[in-house]
């Protein structure tokens, strides 16, 4: 892999990142990353995805969803 030089990005210094590591690393554009120094290393870490409710209830098979208990009328909300 060939050299990298760090270069000047705006006031921030900064290093492209080969689209092969982006790959291997199974880093995204705009994905939210880590960086830090750790014993002389520059160490970038992607951020565990933030995953919605929504996206966590899809993920449940429809035989394991419990069923829906009506619990009568609420009536601050109007709903029911």
């Amino acid at each position: 892999m060939p050299l990298r030089v760090i270069k000047k990005w705006g006031s921030s210094p900064a290093v492209r990142i080969p689209a092969a590591v982006m790959e291997a690393a199974s880093l995204n554009l705009e994905q939210e990353v880590q960086v830090r120094a750790e014993n002389g290393c520059v160490i970038i870490e992607p951020l565990a995805p933030v995953v919605a409710l929504g996206g966590r209830l899809t993920g449940i098979a429809p035989e394991n969803r419990p069923e829906e208990v009506r619990t009568g009328r609420c009536p601050r909300s109007g709903l029911g």
